[in-house]
């Protein structure tokens, strides 16, 4: 039984998780403005356009140039690679949002600082919130979204410390966990409160934290997937003789290719899909214990379903000669847009066993 006093602690915790949350968000506000300016003055430098975009083509036209002392010296003319799909383009990694200058990976080095301490703070308000009710903090979309973020930026942040080329990712990351985070906190807040008895389960830690997990990774690929499609139109137009625009040159050409965009993205999609697979299982099995059924075309039940379908199909596609390239990366965000929609259009648009978590 809680006691005024113990009722006073929660309280308090909670309030402290705010602010947290609340700090947190003014951190990451920070960082999206450094990752504007290493996108901003980390202009490509001579040595990182060598790197990138010029090969040397071996029997290519001489290119003379007058050299010192009146003389000339013949050169190779470099040639502009263009394409990174296997067997049809072999296209080098772009050199990232700083653009290989000292600059920009200033910027960069501080935006990505600046994203460490929003995550732990974020993190802090999470794990607050958790012990304002002596739960696990994700009993609600409130709760479900502000952990959802924080996975996905811990994510991000593992990916960077394993040394991986992903840095170009983090404006995208902060701002998309701003506006998670600003939708959170003006719709979907509610009050620190006990769960409902259906929910109290020890299946709560297991199926939801898994479901978070998934989702926040199967956002980090379908970040890459859009990028992927991004950079082949780029490459593709490249590789027809057409001249892309100053500001699509300027942003694309530091991605990496569009061949290890799309490998990236296949291998995060596959690596997360049988954590999925277990996460609707585990709900089956919560659902027999809470309902006294394991299956019952309840919508969140058939929107899980249709989004493991969904990614079955696109790592199906992936193995399918006539589905690789941009086919199967357009089914990659159908499957994610299911993803999105079994959690904001079921819980709020629909009616089913779910709708008790509330808002």
């Amino acid at each position: 039984m809680n006691t005024p006093l113990a009722v006073a602690a929660n309280e308090n915790l909670a309030e402290i998780s705010n602010v947290l949350i609340y700090s947190s968000m003014a951190v990451y506000m920070l960082a999206f403005f450094a990752h504007i300016a290493e996108w901003t003055f980390g202009s490509r430098s001579k040595v990182g356009r060598t790197a990138a975009a010029l090969t040397a083509r071996a029997g290519a036209p001489a290119v003379r140039v007058r050299a010192k002392g009146g003389g000339t010296a013949v050169l190779d003319r470099p040639e502009v690679v263009t394409r990174s799909a296997p067997g049809t383009r072999d296209v080098p990694d772009g050199p990232g949002a700083a653009g290989g200058t000292e600059k920009g990976d200033l910027y960069g080095r501080i935006a990505v600082s600046l994203t460490v301490l929003a995550f732990l703070l974020e993190a802090a308000g999470v794990a607050t919130r958790a012990l304002s009710v002596k739960r696990a903090p994700w009993g609600n979309m409130y709760e479900f979204s502000i952990t959802f973020s924080t996975v996905a930026v811990g994510a991000y942040l593992v990916l960077l410390a394993l040394k991986k080329n992903v840095r170009w990712m983090g404006l995208i990351l902060v701002t998309s966990v701003l506006l998670d985070l600003g939708i959170a906190t003006r719709w979907l807040y509610t009050d620190s409160d006990q769960l409902v008895p259906a929910l109290d389960s020890y299946w709560l830690w297991i199926h939801v934290s898994t479901a978070i997990i998934c989702g926040a990774v199967f956002y980090i690929g379908a970040a890459g997937t859009v990028l992927y499609l991004f950079r082949d139109s780029y490459e593709n137009k490249l590789a027809g003789g057409g001249t892309p625009g100053r500001f699509a040159t300027s942003i694309l050409e530091r991605l990496p290719s569009a061949g290890s965009l799309d490998k990236f993205a296949y291998r995060i999609n596959a690596a997360v899909f049988p954590l999925w697979t277990f996460t609707i299982i585990a709900g089956a099995i919560w659902a027999g214990d809470a309902w006294g059924r394991y299956w019952g075309w309840d919508p969140k039940e058939v929107w899980s379903f249709v989004t493991w379908v969904a990614y079955a199909c696109y790592l199906h596609a992936r193995a399918t000669a006539g589905w690789k390239g941009r086919k199967a990366a357009y089914l990659a965000l159908f499957a994610f847009a299911c993803w999105i929609w079994n959690y904001y259009g079921v819980n709020i648009l629909l009616n089913g066993k779910h709708s008790y978590s509330g808002v």
